[in-house]
């Protein structure tokens, strides 16, 4: 590989990759903001359309589906045409994708383009990590790939502020638009600094995976949303239907395949199954209430864009300075105590979150959110962590893709399922209740405790999970640093 004699060089610091280490970041960055930053201008781009928000929530779920479809790729896309190459078309596309999203005149185009956005976007990290990943040295990865992380962390916290004040002040259409000069700025960043890697021969690709997946994933959410509507309707039936057995047919085809999109066979380990479906409760319960909180605040609290990222700051600030105490205290304790202690935190806090009325203070509502940012950062690097490690070490490589394309599809679930079941029960609230802004606070409160009960599930299957099992080692010596450069890259 051309650049491994930069890895050799004694006299490396880290100044010898600021220039790819400042492509990637600004790269992520512009991914991972443009994700948080749809939360809070969801409501503003709903009343603009005059459309509904169990419509627009589809330029979220297709942007995540989207981002699944392609995480898979990036390995093998890396391998094919050079990782160099396909960073720069990734985010040229994503930077498209945004310019389009900012001149969208109707829904249908705005969740048209978003899913362009996504498909460029689900590569950027992985792809990014990879690149740095074979830059550093051995006994710097932890320090450089800490650095990866900064945007990881301050992303989530910066998106609904700069989208509230861009909402607010100028108009949403500057959320997408403003990528418009960073992605300039990282291509030509990256086309100065990033290295050339070698290809290598690659498999076959996995064609039939890859026309199953999304019409799995699609399907399933698309029928979990309609299915906050009703769950006998035609639409809800026809999208679990086709979903289920698209998902059993790519099931089979991934089981029977040498080089498969997703290594399901990871599943035989007791450790990661149990580790894998905690991991997608926490996710179905927390991203689902980060779409409903900016709603509440906005369409019944009447904030507006920028008080509303404001209000969400404090919860991304404190999930950043929990996670890394989280990762210390896995290597001590392992993941049970930290998944039961950071799940029931959560709970408790969407518990009180269900509590909320017209009367309800601003100071009450930010408790419950550094509460769900402290649970999430205590349990889920423990918990992410865990996963990995119950891994048979032979298929580590192919554990990062399952896992990060799975979460984006817990994701788009629990956005179709969380907006379904609000809609139907303001709907249902209606009938009951004369005052429609009581109605529909009722019916915020019923979407906060169904989201307490699902990460109360979460903590009670905590319960179960064990130190992972030593895994037989079956990766020869000198493809380990390609399988661990694999799984930071996330394919």
């Amino acid at each position: 590989m051309s650049v491994k004699t930069e890895n050799n060089n004694e006299a490396f610091s880290i100044k010898t990759i600021i220039g790819p280490l400042l492509a990637v970041i600004v790269g992520m960055i512009m991914v991972i903001l443009d994700s948080t930053a749809m939360n809070v201008a969801l409501p503003g781009i709903v009343e603009d359309f005059n459309s509904d928000v169990s419509t627009m929530q589809w330029s979220i779920t297709g942007y995540t589906l989207a981002l699944s479809a392609v995480i898979p790729l990036a390995g093998w896309m890396t391998d094919r045409f050079g990782a160099k190459r396909i960073f720069l078309i990734t985010i040229a596309l994503f930077t498209l994708g945004s310019v389009l999203c900012s001149v969208a005149q109707t829904p249908e185009q705005l969740i048209l383009y978003r899913v362009i956005q996504g498909l460029g976007g689900g590569m950027v990290a992985p792809i990014g990590m990879a690149i740095i990943f074979r830059l550093a040295p051995p006994d710097k990865i932890g320090a450089i790939m800490g650095t990866l992380g900064v945007p990881m962390l301050l992303a989530p916290a910066l998106g609904p502020v700069l989208a509230g004040y861009l909402v607010e002040y100028v108009t949403w259409h500057w959320i997408f638009l403003i990528n418009l000069p960073i992605g300039i700025i990282a291509i030509l960043v990256g086309m100065k600094f990033l290295p050339e890697v070698e290809r290598k021969t690659v498999p076959s690709l996995d064609y039939l995976g890859i026309i199953l997946a999304p019409i799995a994933f699609a399907m399933l959410a698309y029928g979990v949303s309609e299915g906050g509507k009703s769950w006998t309707s035609t639409e809800t039936l026809t999208g679990l239907i086709v979903g289920g057995v698209a998902l059993i047919l790519f099931i089979i085809v991934e089981l029977r395949q040498k080089q498969p999109l997703l290594e399901l066979r990871v599943f035989g380990s007791s450790d990661f199954r149990k580790g894998i479906v905690i991991a997608w409760i926490s996710q179905i319960a927390l991203f689902g209430v980060m779409i409903i909180v900016p709603l509440f605040l906005q369409t019944v609290r009447g904030y507006g864009a920028l008080d509303t990222g404001l209000i969400l700051l404090p919860q991304a600030l404190a999930s950043g300075v929990m996670m890394p105490i989280g990762g210390r205290l896995y290597d001590k304790i392992g993941a049970r105590p930290l998944a039961i202690t950071g799940l029931s935190i959560i709970t408790a806090a969407l518990v009180m979150l269900s509590r909320i009325s017209m009367d309800t203070t601003t100071g009450y509502i930010i408790a419950c959110l550094v509460m769900m940012g402290a649970g999430m950062g205590l349990s889920m690097m423990a918990i992410n962590t865990h996963v990995l490690q119950s891994a048979p070490k032979h298929l580590v490589s192919r554990v990062t893709p399952l896992t990060t394309a799975a979460q984006q599809v817990m994701v788009s679930f629990a956005v179709a399922g969380m907006t379904g079941f609000l809609t139907s029960r303001i709907t249902d609230h209606m009938t009951e209740i004369t005052n429609p802004i009581e109605a529909t606070v009722s019916a915020y409160g019923d979407t906060f405790l169904l989201a307490a009960g699902i990460a109360f599930a979460g903590a009670l299957l905590g319960t179960i999970l064990s130190r992972p099992k030593q895994q037989p080692e079956h990766t020869p010596d000198d493809e380990t640093k390609e399988a661990n450069a694999s799984m930071m890259a996330g394919h």
